[in-house]
């Protein structure tokens, strides 16, 4: 199974993105979906989570109400929208899929908050 996240880039506070995460190798309608981030110097944090049917979202505190994640079966692709973005949402950004114990990770995709 092969993640690939897009989306990155250089925003202004204020700003929004929305990342993208690719699947291949399977099909993603089975996986638990998950956002991470790490920042520098700092742990990998999960920001959110999305049952395989897409019925339940979950946010970590830090970005809950900025950002949504959704995912699209047909595309067999998970997004996260990112909202109000602020400096040290700065980091890089990683999909996780997750079905019981086997799990898969992208390469990652960085997005910067400019001053």
């Amino acid at each position: 199974v092969q993640l690939v996240e897009s989306g990155g880039g250089l925003v202004q506070p204020g700003g929004s993105l929305r990342l993208s995460c690719a699947a291949s190798g399977a099909t993603l309608s089975s996986f638990v979906m998950r956002w991470y981030r790490q920042g520098p110097e700092k742990e990998r944090e999960l920001v959110a989570t999305i049952t395989s049917a897409g019925g339940s979202t979950f946010y970590s505190d830090s970005v809950k109400g900025r950002f949504t994640i959704s995912r699209d079966n047909a595309k067999n692709t998970v997004y996260l929208k990112m909202n109000s973005l602020k400096p040290e949402d700065t980091a890089e950004y990683y999909c996780n899929a997750k079905m019981g114990n086997v799990g898969y990770w992208g390469q990652g995709t960085q997005v910067t908050g400019s001053s």
